[in-house]
């Protein structure tokens, strides 16, 4: 005989599928494992011959899985997502209504938009590589541990419990792969603009090489994969500002704002060399690789940077978060 059956045989009313006891906590044991089963957490029996609790797995907490669901069902993430899809063919509205360019074949990356499909999407990344593209990173970032603070989430996370540096880590690799993917869809979605209207013709540099179409490809490929380095940089500070504060909005924000700062320091050319060591320096680097020979000095350069900038930020984020008093 069920639980249910013994209930109603007995006289006793069933318990309600959201019951609460006098304090307000859930007592039903069905809603208790869906709270389990979001966090990933493994049904538990009680302590075990070595203390710890029977079935419980650390490393089985929190699965990526999970947090990318979670992400993805965010109507911030799928906004963000359905803006880099429509930013190019709103880039070309604008072009189709703006005044034509009258030899397509030569000016700026700007003036050579509409000369192939390649040249918009390097006009796309040119663009959005200043304020965009560091905002979706520091928007990724920057929320996934404040976000958790602010909804008084977080302290039940830790208490199932899951361990600190798990839970950073999970966090930090869900935001990556957001990151990336939101990143990978604006060149994807300008080349696919950019076929429709301008064709795969070679891609035009200001200097005047003409890249063929295949090999353009490659280097477009590689832009990308060097603007996701590059941007590391806003990834390690904003999860820094995510674990030191409860507001989503102040960790985006201060990441967003010390990359607006970094470029307009990197703009005084009275600084002279001393603006190699701004984390923006080497934002446009990318663009070295449109060109028949690559220099690739800038881009290492980027490159290096970027991975010093985020391995600093991101040892001192695990710092402060392994010995924050979580109290929300």
């Amino acid at each position: 005989m069920s639980d249910s059956e013994r209930d109603t045989a007995s006289g006793a009313a069933p318990e309600h599928p959201h019951a609460v006891d006098q304090h307000g906590v859930h007592t039903d044991p069905a809603a208790l494992e869906e709270l389990a089963d979001a966090a990933g957490a493994e049904h538990v029996t009680g302590p075990g011959p070595d203390g710890a609790v029977t079935g419980y797995r650390a490393g089985r907490t929190l699965r990526l899985g999970v947090e990318l669901r979670r992400q993805l069902r965010r109507r911030r993430t799928q906004l963000l997502l359905a803006f880099v899809v429509l930013l190019p063919f709103i880039l070309v509205a604008a072009f189709e209504i703006g005044e034509a360019e009258a030899n397509p074949r030569s000016g700026g990356f700007i003036d050579l938009a509409t000369a192939s499909a390649p040249n918009f999407v390097v006009v796309a990344l040119f663009v959005s590589g200043s304020f965009l593209l560091p905002m979706i990173v520091a928007l990724y970032f920057g929320d996934t541990i404040a976000s958790e603070s602010s909804w008084s989430s977080l302290k039940y996370l830790l208490a199932i419990p899951v361990p600190r540096h798990r839970l950073l880590r999970q966090k930090a690799v869900a935001s990556g792969l957001l990151s990336a993917l939101t990143i990978v869809v604006l060149p994807v979605s300008a080349f696919v603009a950019g076929t429709i209207w301008y064709g795969t013709g070679e891609a035009i540099s200001p200097t005047g090489d003409a890249i063929p179409f295949s090999d353009s490809i490659v280097a477009l490929a590689l832009a990308t994969a060097y603007l996701l380095v590059h941007l590391a940089w806003v990834a390690g500070l904003a999860l820094l500002l995510s674990v030191s504060t409860d507001a989503p909005l102040g960790a985006v924000g201060g990441a967003v704002l010390a990359s607006i700062l970094s470029q307009i320091l990197n703009q005084i050319t009275a600084l002279g060399d001393l603006r190699d060591f701004l984390p923006t320096h080497f934002s446009f680097a990318w663009m070295d690789l449109i060109a028949t020979d690559v220099e690739w000095t800038r881009i290492a350069s980027g490159a290096l940077s970027a991975t010093v900038y985020a391995t600093v930020f991101g040892l001192l984020a695990a710092r402060r978060f392994a010995t924050k008093d979580v109290t929300s």
